[in-house]
């Protein structure tokens, strides 16, 4: 099978390995003399430099790998850990000056060294491992995004450490920058054998498989925007995603849990370490946990504190999560565990030590979501819409002076949207908005209404020679829309987009901006995402055939019914497909006797069948069973939209 047919997570395995080979095209604009000034005014708000980031970030440094290129079975490269080597010294002009300083600590690459027998390699992609010598074996929590880079990494550890087998894996939540990597790290053997215990938080599988898999088409698209796939990193390029450099471009694997924990204050003793962990699930994932390393006296704050303000909504898409619930969990880390821990870490970024320190870290980090919550459904319960509350709601400047409050990551102007969305939805009760013309056809009116194409030009250059890119960008997206062939209207859209890019202090606002100008400049890459066959063989059944039901049409279908049979004979599972010609149901279980077809086969080739759309007749030659009508099977995979290869999203 070649084409994907779901990711999972924030760490989404469809992106090109940063700084690998990637490329920049087209004339990218300098920073203008407004951002110039822009860049100088946000420094001047900027608290002190400091030194705790800077010492942190680099506390217990042991090694690296002398070859910073991890590549993959074939020689290619999927990661670089010198990909922000660049970053240094003043920041440039392009790049806002607290996300350079960010930059300047989340480069650092490496095995280090947290406690007397636990250590983090960090840098080798988007998330970090945790390592914890147990009694007879190496103890990995969050065993990174890819196969090849969780593999260099513990090819450091044993180099450095000593070489010990692996005794336990644990994943702290959901999302593939967690758990993608376990295959370079054991086998699912050692797991299915009880050699290793695999440990996850209860719900782990359903959310590990499924978050994406509706939604897949779409959020796999702006996921390329939110990480700004394929784009290298540089002063007017890719500078990191505010939790981490990037994804790594390699092999995504999943091997079950064997033990899942179900509350807080659950313990285990693992390979002689006792753990306790803490569910936050709701948070940060849907399903999550933190843990605290009780021999080690080190708290695991997961996701839900990192070096930077996260994300209520991710602009890749995603179910809104729970802002209030974070803030709680926060609350109980602080209390609960904070005062018995001499270091804080989390599954991003560096550690914190020491247990004051550590304390006012995590309820800095809660007040910052308590605010935007509260204050957030203040505005709201007073009739402000979200577009008023994201443009009125900033971080206060107390709260401010931890930097580890800024939006690297979220920004108060999105997770204020994203509760307010959570509460009441999109529509703001204002009946214009209810139901508004199509983009396409209202950005035809409006240009039309501010006088054509030369007009709506010459206004968007004046606000962009005001330094207003803000309102350049609104009026050339509709021109853009109204005339999408218009060279000049998509050359200063996408000048407008990298400047405001370059303004950007969120890692990730500036890579949709830089990948909407690279959009725009037709150097943009919309390949399929690389398919993993260990996410594929774990989503349900049911979820699949959901799934599929999405892809229906029934304009091609036609006034007709069918019901189809499906024996999935390596997993001696059955299943079933119904449609009337105006929707399609999916069930598992028996089918009816009189069923119109059966078809029987393995697995891999249902899904050739329903999502790669082979045909009928090359898996039949393959060895699909089919009784009934082959033709009329066919109709129906006819009738089913191909999976999504990417689409336009500045562009009609």
């Amino acid at each position: 099978m070649r084409k994907s047919i779901l990711a999972a997570g924030s760490g989404l395995a469809i992106l090109a390995a940063t700084g690998a080979g990637a490329q920049t095209t087209g004339d990218i604009a300098p920073a203008s003399q407004a951002t110039i000034a822009a860049q100088r005014s946000a420094a001047d708000t900027l608290p002190d430099d400091g030194t705790r980031d800077a010492a942190f970030s680099t506390r217990g440094f042991i090694a690296t790998l002398p070859d910073p290129m991890i590549r993959n079975a074939a020689g290619e490269p999927v990661w670089n850990l010198d990909a922000y080597g660049f970053v240094a010294g003043a920041a440039p002009d392009s790049v806002h000056p607290s996300l350079w300083r960010h930059m300047r600590h989340l480069k650092h690459h490496g095995l280090y060294r947290v406690t007397e027998n636990l250590w983090q390699v960090r840098g080798f992609d988007l998330a970090n491992m945790t390592i914890i010598r147990g009694e007879t074996g190496w103890i990995v929590i969050d065993p990174l995004t890819s196969v090849e880079t969780a593999k260099a990494a513990m090819a450091l550890v044993n180099a450095t450490l000593g070489t010990r087998p692996i005794s336990a894996v644990i994943y702290s939540h959901s999302h593939a920058d967690h758990f993608g990597g376990v295959r370079g790290v054991i086998d699912a053997d050692d797991a299915t054998s009880g050699r290793v215990v695999v440990i996850a938080p209860e719900g782990f599988m359903d959310e590990a498989t499924s978050e994406n898999v509706m939604a897949g088409g779409a959020m796999l698209r702006r996921a390329a925007y939110q990480f700004a796939t394929g784009m290298a990193p540089g002063p007017q390029g890719q500078m990191g995603s505010g939790i981490g450099m990037g994804v790594s471009g390699g092999t995504l694997s999943l091997i079950a849990p064997t033990d899942t924990i179900a509350a807080t204050g659950d313990t285990r003793v693992v390979d002689g370490v006792r753990l306790e962990f803490q569910i936050v699930s709701g948070s940060e994932a849907p399903a999550e946990f933190n843990v605290f390393i009780a021999p080690e006296k080190t708290f695991l704050a997961a996701e839900i504190a990192t070096c930077t303000m996260h994300n209520i909504l991710t602009p890749r898409g995603a179910k809104v999560r729970d802002a209030r619930a974070w803030a709680h969990y926060l609350d109980e880390a602080a209390r609960r565990y904070a005062p018995q821990s001499d270091t804080v870490i989390s599954s991003h970024c560096w550690p914190i030590f020491g247990r004051a320190e550590g304390t006012q870290w995590l309820e800095a980090q809660r007040d910052n979501y308590r605010y935007l919550h509260d204050q957030t459904v203040r505005r709201m319960n007073r009739g402000e819409t979200m577009a008023e509350i994201a443009e009125s709601l900033t971080l206060p400047a107390d709260l401010g002076q931890e930097w580890s409050t800024h939006g690297y990551y979220g920004t108060y102007s999105h997770n204020a949207k994203a509760i307010y969305q959570f509460y009441l939805g999109w529509y703001d009760a204002v009946p214009a908005n209810l139901n508004p013309h199509p983009p396409v056809e209202r950005a035809a009116k409006l240009v039309d209404a501010l006088g054509g194409e030369g007009r709506v030009l010459a206004l968007a250059h004046k606000a962009m020679a005001g330094g207003d890119y803000r309102w350049s960008s609104d009026l050339l997206q509709n021109l853009v829309f109204a005339e999408p062939d218009n060279a000049a209207a998509r050359a200063a859209l996408a000048e407008s987009y990298e400047q405001q890019g370059y303004q950007s202090e969120s890692a990730i606002w500036r890579n949709q901006f830089l990948a909407a100008a690279r959009d725009l400049r037709g150097a943009a890459p919309r390949n399929a995402a690389p398919q993993s066959t260990d996410l594929i063989a774990a989503v349900a059944t049911q979820e699949l055939l959901d799934s599929t039901a999405t892809r229906f049409a029934p304009e091609r279908f036609g006034n007709r019914s069918l019901t189809a049979s499906l024996e999935l004979t390596d997993r001696k599972e059955k299943a079933m497909l119904e449609t009337n010609g105006r929707v399609l149901i999916g069930r598992v279980g028996d089918a009816p006797a009189d069923a119109d077809i059966t078809v029987r086969g393995p697995r891999a080739m249902m899904l050739a069948l329903l999502f790669l759309k082979q045909p009928v007749s090359a898996l039949q030659a393959a060895g699909l069973q089919v009784e009934g009508d082959p033709a009329a099977l066919q109709h129906l995979i006819d009738a089913l939209d191909p999976m999504p290869q990417g689409f336009a999203i500045v562009e009609p």
